[in-house]
């Protein structure tokens, strides 16, 4: 199993960043995403040259501004996923994100870490 970690300092206040994360049906930080479906605890989206997602909601918590899903349904043969993205204030107008995915097998650490990377992009182009 790889474990792959991003933490990234951001110029916004972190309840701005956390209403972006926790919008469970926003997409327009995943570039590769154009709609978000929840049913119950899921969200299922079509992922371009991945095809059909489902991904289920393990934690959303605002006080703690941590989210958590793990990947559930997918067309590849993943055996583990389990991401969690955090944030932490810095102060009035900055915020820590930290993004930690497990994922088996390794064979798909890195399309996971580049969707990580892009969407991290995506969070940039919104709070600018």
């Amino acid at each position: 199993m790889k474990i792959l970690k991003e933490e990234i300092k951001l110029q916004c206040p972190a309840n701005e960043l956390w209403a972006i994360l926790s919008d469970l049906r926003r997409s327009d930080w995943v570039p590769s995403i154009e709609e978000i479906i929840l049913n119950d605890d899921c969200r299922c989206f079509e992922m371009k040259g991945m095809g059909k997602i489902t991904e289920k909601i393990l934690k959303c918590h605002e006080q703690e501004m941590i989210l958590q899903y793990s990947a559930i349904e997918t067309p590849a043969p993943i055996e583990h996923h389990l991401a969690t993205m955090q944030i932490f204030p810095i102060n009035e107008q900055e915020c820590l994100l930290t993004w930690i995915t497990e994922i088996s097998p390794d064979i798909f650490a890195e399309s996971i870490h580049h969707g990580m990377l892009s969407s991290i992009d995506g969070i940039k182009k919104i709070i600018t």
